[in-house]
């Protein structure tokens, strides 16, 4: 079993079905299968064989999924990276993953164009051949339509995704065709995926969920894959009310940003049967306001990190009414979860541990970093750095990440119960709280934070609003206001950029 041999299977099953639709064409199984073979047998004449990287980078297109299987079928690793990097930050991947091929979309060309050449580098781009770089169009017009056979196993390493950098450099995380195939399987079956659904694609196909959860899933029962480069609230409802899709996911601000568009009571949303959010929980409040605004009850948030596939947890629908907030009661198909304390004991009910994850679309390992490896690695359990504890009725609440909690004292504290009331003030626009070094305590609680509007005294409106809200220990000691707080390109928040600043007692 194997990605590419996936789509073979599917173009012999449902030739004239609708494999691919975008705002402009309709594209099937079988013609998809082809396309893939005419730039497979090019990029075969070029010399791309079995174990070379192959960097993509592009939005939400037809391409996309042309290169993507087009690379696998040889054999290589295809490594899809963010449309928003900046050409620093692509180098540094093209780089660490001795990449072999670079191939962008004329979207994203000015992105790229100063790229230097290189006798090491194939680059590749849609439209038309410019200086150095060879032409996508030209590579799928040029190539034999005859299938390639692909014949790899689910043990053969299948893809590198490169985690966002919140904490340093990159990490490439290595995946086998196990890996995504076992994830892929768990979507479609907790969430009824068959060939009469239509998938809509609008958050990064670079990222793990999107990408292994639904383009996956999709393509192994034979779904319509609906592709739109980027996401606005317009867009979402016109493309759901018109192509009827089906499934969708997104990040909880995509849903509450098109949640207040003035018109979206006019737009027909009762195809839907799957709204997937995840990356963070909703809260009940948003959760009430959603479902308001999309009538609907068939929201479904995930839990999982991108070296367990992504895979983890699932909060069902029937228990968004009582439980938002919660990543669920249970480890989602093919996993399992526990939490467990510093020696991997696991904890009791109600103490918060650290999320440990056991399936097979747990990673391969970090390239070329067997050292941070074993330390998510244990055995067979990935270890998430997630700390959560259970509830009375099992269900699960994330606390914080493990990297971020501050010990000031010998006594634990951690930011995101701060932070999630500091956000609730008025006056307050966005917040990161951090330890910072201090002689005697060993951390300080400091507060960064960027206003709306203007605060005379920032220390002691935050102190005043959450002194009935915290134990005094956890209020923050430290405070500064910043314009904006540092995020990557996805939105992540950039602690490590704020804990190089002075702020010791």
């Amino acid at each position: 079993m194997n990605i590419p041999n996936l789509l073979a299977h599917q173009s012999r099953k449902f030739p004239n079905h609708e494999a691919i639709a975008t705002q402009y064409e309709s594209i099937s199984y079988l013609d998809w299968h082809i396309t893939v073979n005419q730039l497979a047998d090019s990029f075969r004449k070029l010399g791309v064989e079995k174990g070379d990287k192959v960097v993509l980078h592009m939005p939400n297109t037809k391409e996309f999924l042309y290169a993507y299987f087009a690379v696998q079928r040889l054999g290589a690793l295809i490594v899809p990276i963010n449309a928003k990097l900046v050409q620093q930050e692509i180098t540094y991947i093209l780089d660490h993953s001795e990449a072999k091929v670079f191939i962008t979309h004329d979207l994203l060309f000015s992105q790229v164009k100063g790229l230097p050449k290189s006798d090491n580098l194939l680059c590749v781009k849609t439209g038309e051949a410019v200086d150095h770089w060879l032409s996508f169009d030209a590579l799928v017009a040029e190539g034999s339509p005859d299938e390639i056979t692909c014949e790899l196993t689910e043990d053969d390493e299948a893809s590198i995704l490169y985690t966002s950098g919140t904490t340093g450099d990159p990490k490439g995380v290595i995946y086998t065709y196990r890996n995504i195939i076992t994830v892929a399987t768990m979507i479609c079956i907790e969430m009824t995926m068959k060939p009469e659904s239509k998938v809509l694609h609008m958050m990064p196909l670079s990222h793990s969920a999107p990408l292994h959860l639904f383009l996956i899933a999709g393509t192994y029962v034979g779904a319509t894959h609906v592709l739109v480069p980027t996401f606005t609230p317009d867009l979402l409802l016109e493309t759901v009310s018109n192509q009827k899709t089906t499934h969708f996911f997104g990040a909880p601000v995509a849903y509450l940003a098109t949640g207040k568009h003035p018109n979206i009571s006019e737009y027909d949303l009762s195809s839907m049967e799957y709204w997937v959010y995840g990356g963070a929980p909703l809260a009940q409040q948003d959760v009430n306001f959603i479902k308001e605004k999309f009538s609907t009850d068939r929201l479904m948030c995930v839990y999982g990190l991108t070296e367990a596939g992504p895979s983890g947890t699932l909060l069902r629908f029937e228990d968004h009414d009582t439980k938002a907030g919660s990543i669920g009661k249970r480890a989602a198909l093919n996993c399992e979860i526990r939490l467990v304390n510093e020696d991997g004991i696991d904890v009791k009910q109600g103490e918060v541990g650290e999320i440990i994850l056991r399936g097979e679309g747990n990673m391969k390992g970090y390239y070329k970093d067997p050292e941070k490896t074993n330390q998510a690695l244990k055995g067979d359990w990935l270890y998430t750095g997630d700390m959560a504890k259970q509830d009375d009725e099992g269900f699960y609440w994330m606390v914080d990440r493990k990297k971020d909690m501050i010990i000031s004292g010998g006594v634990n504290i951690f930011p995101k119960e701060i932070e999630n009331l500091l956000i609730t003030h008025p006056r307050i626009a966005d917040v990161a709280v951090v330890g910072v070094p201090n002689p005697d305590w060993g951390e300080t609680v400091k507060a960064f934070v960027e206003v709306n509007g203007e605060i005379d005294d920032l220390e002691k409106e935050c102190r005043s609003f959450l002194e009935d809200k915290l134990a005094e220990y956890k209020i923050p000691k430290l405070y500064e206001e910043l314009e904006a707080l540092p995020r990557n390109v996805t939105g992540k928040l950039l602690k490590n950029q704020l804990r190089v600043k002075e702020g010791t007692l």
